[in-house]
């Protein structure tokens, strides 16, 4: 039987849902570079880095940017986004995630977060959940985002663990395709995803008991 070594999280839409506060600062964001953006090409920013966002948003808008304007503008976006979070509290916390972290650390399994965004450490510190995370990886630690495996790699690696035993957890298509693309086991938050090993409609079908039998 195989033995669970690792689980890996997304922070966004798999432990707290700040999708809606991605979208607002993005919608801000293009309607000062007077680019259209609605909710439907909002879902092609998920779980995609911050650069990688506003060269998508750029191209829907037909927009060109030198370097330095992007950086101005993806660290405008920044602004805007720690500005919404800064009222988060474990209130914010996904149903179900808070239990399912819990068993998983009282299991003796290692854990680590692996998300996209680079302000995912004062996230979970307002959550407080930082002592049920071993290791945390964001995009200030990796060169290439999701759907390259690079984060996931990078968070067994911290962990010590091989990524054949490790599992990891998203909601979004480019981070089960950055699961798979590390040789780890997929487990997908949302019906709609495709390609992952377990497929959950919410976090509250999320626990560890199942997860062992498929993971098996």
């Amino acid at each position: 039987m195989n033995e669970i070594k690792g689980v890996l999280f997304d922070l966004d839409g798999v432990i707290t849902d700040t999708a809606e506060y991605h979208y607002e600062a993005w919608k801000k964001l293009a309607e000062e570079l007077d680019i259209p953006f609605d909710r439907e090409f909002n879902e092609k920013l998920k779980g995609v880095g911050r650069m990688e966002s506003l060269n998508l948003i750029l191209e829907h808008g037909g927009k060109e940017l030198s370097e330095t304007d992007k950086e101005y503008y993806a660290s405008k976006k920044n602004d805007h986004y720690k500005t919404m979070i800064s009222d988060i509290t474990p209130n914010d916390l996904l149903p179900g995630i808070l239990e399912f972290m819990e068993e998983v650390k009282s299991s003796g399994i290692k854990t680590a977060l692996a998300s996209s965004s680079k302000n995912a450490q004062p996230v979970i510190e307002r959550l407080g959940i930082t002592h049920l995370l071993d290791e945390v990886v964001d995009a200030s630690k990796i060169e290439r985002g999701k759907p390259n495996p690079e984060i996931f790699l990078k968070a067994a690696e911290q962990l010590r663990q091989p990524a054949s035993g490790c599992v990891g957890v998203e909601d979004a298509q480019a981070g089960v395709e950055a699961i798979k693309s590390a040789g780890m086991f997929a487990l997908g938050v949302g019906e709609s995803l495709k390609k992952a090993d377990w497929i959950v409609r919410d976090t509250t079908e999320l626990n560890l008991e199942d997860l062992r039998q498929r993971f098996a």
